[in-house]
């Protein structure tokens, strides 16, 4: 019973029969090898697990013939397996053609190759193949004459698959079970949560569905449990910045906004900020909606409006709980910006977000919103605006003349990636943040106080230092992480120019 290395999952996928389940396999801590003469050979995960062994055998017409190979090993050769046999093939799609309602396929609710039900092998496998290409959120839309199922990788979406109009009921159903959503229910707008794990990872699901003309169009954002948190170290801020952002945090008291469009990562800058903060000796809450992961020593509210929990009515009861620090998920109306004001006013450092396309533009919403300037000039210690950009892939990264646009910025060569397996063809691998920081000192909070117009403060700030997201994309194209087509994608000169005035 020597070990040697294990064979790849194609060479041993034909031995592992329809009527044998990968579960099986992997409950009993074996795997079946190759076939020798009469002898079959079975890795095992310890001695213990050689009965079984011969049982498997035995269903061959063949003696067993164990091999020791570690745990961690058969796990990864078992999750490579589940790819090959949970993959979306034309015969899942094609077993569904014809299945116009999937409410009675719906009896067994469960995550792995032991179901042979069609539209549940399609479901599980979009799951498991968003995760292994890196996708934070998959989109059902239904259309006219077909289903069109998005992945969205570094922020763009990518087409998928293109399935018959008809499978459109079953899948939708499906995934509204799974959420625990109600499939009777196809005219009003629906949320849910899925809770799944994919070998060692732990992921959640949040659902949304919305009545569209052609049916139900459902958007799905997964959360990686085991790699979604990042800390202040892994944003990858410049250190200019990074120095800002920890002197900021330490302030005792104040309000600090972030802001920016849906998908900008202001939640996960939150969170690393929360991470950075929690200690035995501070109290934070947190009023989120939703709460998107779990944080360690931090007392996490979810809004459920039903139930009487907005943002306003938890905030009242947060600041009878003796908090140090208080994370609203969303400025969204007076009530709410005028509790956190007051609090940051009263001792308390409140931390939160705002939907605006700049840094400065976050004084003018809150006073938009009904907050006296001369109390978010009081109460503000900042705001950061901040945008995500995709990345050149390392691999297929080419040197290439830039633009007229960007010449005139200084820059004599940028970046492109051709497109190669590594980044999926698209040229991008992962994302960078641009941060652009606003910070409040007595001559910038002299202009807010006096209600004087953006472009005052916007001058004011820049006589301080302050730089814009446009400069800061600029950089990050010398520095050659992002290309100028993705800069543009994300940050319009237009708006945000080199002298830092509004066009």
């Amino acid at each position: 019973m020597t070990g040697r290395k294990l064979p790849d999952p194609e060479e041993i996928a034909p031995l592992i029969r329809g009527s044998v389940s990968l579960d099986a396999l992997k409950g009993a801590g074996i795997l079946p090898l190759r076939e020798e003469k009469d002898r079959l050979v079975v890795a095992l995960t310890s001695l213990d697990r050689f009965p079984f062994a011969q049982v498997l055998a035995a269903s061959f017409g063949k003696e067993a013939v164990g091999e020791l190979h570690s745990p961690q090993d058969m796990e990864l050769l078992l999750n490579r397996l589940y790819d090959l046999r949970g993959g979306i093939g034309d015969e899942t799609v094609t077993a569904m053609i014809g299945i116009d309602d999937g409410d009675d396929l719906f009896r067994e609710d469960v995550q792995s190759d032991s179901v042979d039900v069609p539209v549940i092998k399609l479901v599980n496998g979009l799951l498991r193949e968003s995760l292994k290409i890196r996708a934070t959120d998959i989109h059902v839309e239904p259309c006219e004459s077909e289903v069109l199922v998005r992945f969205r990788v570094d922020g763009v979406l990518h087409d998928r698959l293109r399935l018959p109009r008809n499978l459109q009921a079953p899948l939708t159903s499906r995934i509204k079970v799974m959420a625990r959503m109600d499939i009777a229910e196809r005219f009003s707008p629906q949320d849910g949560r899925i809770g799944i794990t994919v070998g060692n990872r732990a992921v959640d699901i949040r659902v949304s569905s919305i009545p569209v003309q052609h049916g139900e169009r459902l958007a799905l954002r997964l959360l990686d449990k085991g790699s979604g948190l990042l800390s202040l170290e892994e944003l990858g801020m410049d250190a200019p910045s990074r120095e800002t952002m920890d002197r900021l945090i330490q302030n005792p008291h104040g309000l600090l906004l972030f802001t920016g469009p849906t998908g900008s990562g202001k939640t996960t800058t939150l969170y690393a900020i929360l991470q950075a903060l929690a200690r035995p000796s501070v109290n934070i809450i947190t009023v989120e909606d939703p709460i998107e992961y779990d944080l360690g020593g931090v007392g996490q509210i979810q809004v459920n409006e039903k139930a009487g929990v907005t943002f306003p009515s938890a905030l009242r009861s947060i600041l009878r709980q003796d908090p140090d620090i208080i994370m609203i998920g969303e400025m969204r109306d007076y009530e709410t910006a005028h509790i956190g004001v007051q609090a940051s006013l009263t001792g308390h450092l409140v931390l939160s977000t705002l939907h605006t396309n700049d840094a400065i533009s976050a004084v003018v919403r809150l006073m938009d919103m009904g907050v006296e300037p001369y109390l978010a000039a009081g109460s503000l210690l900042g705001a950061v605006a901040q945008r995500l950009v995709r990345t050149v892939c390392p691999q297929c990264a080419e040197e290439h003349e830039p633009p007229p646009l960007f010449r005139r910025e200084g820059l004599f060569s940028v970046v492109r990636g051709k497109g190669c397996d590594y980044c999926m063809g698209t040229g991008f691998r992962g994302r960078v943040g641009l941060y652009e920081q606003f910070i409040l000192d007595d001559d910038i909070r002299e202009a807010v106080g006096q209600n004087l117009p953006p472009s005052k403060i916007r001058a004011a700030a820049r006589a301080k230092g302050f730089r814009t997201l446009w400069e800061l994309g600029v950089d990050a194209l010398r520095e050659k992480k992002t290309s100028p087509e993705e800069l543009l994608r994300v940050v319009s000169p237009e708006e945000f120019g080199p002298s830092g005035e509004d066009h």
